[in-house]
């Protein structure tokens, strides 16, 4: 296969490729160096220089002439009063590789980026990677060792990232880990919610634009922002604060000047200055939560503030200016509070570019064990004392909490409330059965609003206490009797030996060193019990 003619396009470089002498040829010069490797001939050389350079250029144009007569020299004048300047450069070097008549279909450009300033090189790899220049990069350097070949050494840089294998797998092990940092570390479970947190964690890196989060309350929605802030910071795209508002608590004079700050003497009670949320999130994020209980008035502020980072702040004649991004949190269906007039169109308009609706607790019942075990930890953190359920207690909860008696009003506060009641209440760290059974009736009050009947409490049998009635069922009659009369002995003794000794006190006389409370414990082991749940 015949290959194309190799063409490398660089600048001039006014300090490395500096030599009058004939000692210059014992020393490394990058432009003059490429050209030394056979294994990479210069069929042309496209060679950008400042004309005050213009002594330079005829000497290595004439080097390169030596040690490669076939290579074909183009100078090309480029005006650049400051070469550090960005804009200029990048407007030079941009304009150059718009008029050049590039043909990739018969011949291969390398773009040379070791001379140059710095930011000549910033701007030759962006051109690169836009395909401004359809090249590759060509990186050179000195040889090392004690006989350095001045030829130097050489490198070609291809930007299409799918070549490389590993750099593919840094970035998705970023990704990976942003998903994993938005869901608090969750090994969540539900598939549309797996979904949906991915293209979260694409829009939140990638865009500054209104985000609206619906979803029923306490699906998480406030927090689920405060983490898209906290990732975005950590990437240092913010640098201002979270600013959070409800809006569901602000009326009348009150939510302006929340929102966009007020003049001392605006209204009755104004006594000094305030910035407001907008102004103080500048270079920040706000979020806005139940934003469909804003009024007309500030829909009306608040939307040419997010166009136009703008806003007039109550008694001020003089515009206040901030930067942030916008998060909206809502519960409610905000095209039918459009359709009712009681939102504006185009303000719903402006924050539903982005649009996610979180499921509440009740649509991902497999994903509540993983955030059980979040909520143990939390409490740990916030008490200094780890708890855990036993094995009989946490099957139980688990059960309950799928099933469809668990309707899940408040979602995950409901969750939250419910364990932290559970922990708090349990002893030795230890939630057991009577715990969660006692959990379980109020959760089921509290959604019911009012009293309801316990599961074990329709029935006098002390085993569906202890073991729930689906257990309970599972037993033979004859061992469901003996274990009732187990459990009402235990619960009238104040310890295991006491109770061992009164239900095998005919049958320990027999035995010369009878352990009771082992043989008692080993019987309820049977069933899964220990005898602190009784207790």
């Amino acid at each position: 296969m015949k290959t194309k003619p190799i063409v490398v396009i660089g600048l001039l470089g006014p300090t490395l490729d500096m030599g009058k002498r004939d000692s210059r040829w014992d020393r490394w010069r990058p432009t003059v160096a490429l050209c030394r490797h056979q294994d990479l001939p210069v069929h042309r050389f496209d060679l950008l220089y400042q004309k005050k350079f213009g002594s330079l250029l005829h000497r290595i144009i004439e080097d390169i002439r030596i040690i490669s007569p076939n290579t074909d020299i183009i100078p090309h004048p480029v005006a650049m009063s400051d070469p550090w300047d960005f804009e200029e450069v990048y407007g030079v070097l941009h304009d150059f590789a718009t008029a050049y008549p590039f043909d990739p279909e018969k011949e291969e450009y390398l773009i040379h980026i070791t001379t140059g300033s710095h930011v000549a090189q910033i701007c030759l790899f962006l051109l690169c990677e836009s395909r401004h220049f359809p090249a590759r990069l060509l990186q050179t350097g000195p040889a090392s060792g004690r006989d350095r070949d001045p030829a130097g050494v050489y490198s070609v840089i291809d930007l299409d990232l799918s070549k490389y294998d590993r750099i593919a797998m840094r970035f998705q092990k970023e990704q990976r880990d942003d998903i994993s940092f938005l869901k608090s570390g969750i090994e969540t479970r539900n598939r549309a919610f797996n979904t949906l947190i991915e293209e979260i964690e694409r829009v939140a890196v990638r865009s500054r634009e209104p985000i609206l989060i619906t979803g029923p309350t306490g699906a998480g929605k406030s927090f689920l922002a405060r983490r898209i802030y906290e990732l975005k910071r950590a990437r240092r795209q913010l640098t201002g604060i979270f600013a959070e508002v409800n809006c569901a608590t602000l009326r009348g004079d009150m939510a302006m000047s929340t929102l966009f700050g007020h003049r001392k003497g605006a209204f009755t009670g104004a006594v000094a200055d305030r910035e407001g949320m907008l102004g103080a999130a500048h270079e920040g994020m706000v979020f806005l939560d139940e934003v469909g209980e804003l009024g007309i008035d500030e829909q009306s502020m608040l939307l040419r503030a997010v166009e136009e980072k703008r806003f007039l702040p109550m008694g001020s004649d003089r515009e206040a200016c901030s930067d942030f991004q916008l998060i909206c949190g809502t519960n409610r269906n905000l095209f039918a509070e459009t359709a009712a007039g009681r939102f504006r169109s185009d303000l719903l308009a402006r924050i539903n570019l982005w649009t996610f609706d979180m499921p509440g607790l009740k649509d991902r019942t497999e994903d509540i064990a993983p955030n059980l075990e979040f909520e143990l930890n939390k409490f740990a953190e916030n008490s200094g004392m780890r708890v855990g359920f036993n094995k009989e207690a946490g099957r139980r909860f688990l059960e309950f909490a799928s099933s469809p008696k668990a309707v899940w009003n408040a979602n995950f506060r409901d969750l939250n409330g419910a364990v932290v009641r559970m922990a708090t209440l349990a002893r030795n760290g230890r939630i057991t059965l009577k715990e969660v059974e006692a959990e379980i009736q109020r959760l089921c009050e509290r959604w019911q609003g009012g009293k309801v009947e316990n599961e074990s409490s329709k029935t006098d049998d002390p085993v569906a206490r202890i073991l729930g009635q689906d257990r309970a069922a599972e037993l033979d009659r004859f061992d469901r009797v003996q274990l009732a009369e187990v459990i009402r002995v235990i619960r009238k003794t104040r310890s295991l030996s006491e109770a061992g000794r009164a239900l095998f006190a005919v049958s320990r006389k027999a035995k010369r060193r009878p352990n009771d409370a082992d043989r008692l414990r080993k019987y309820l082991d049977r069933f899964g019990i220990d005898w602190r749940d009784i207790e």
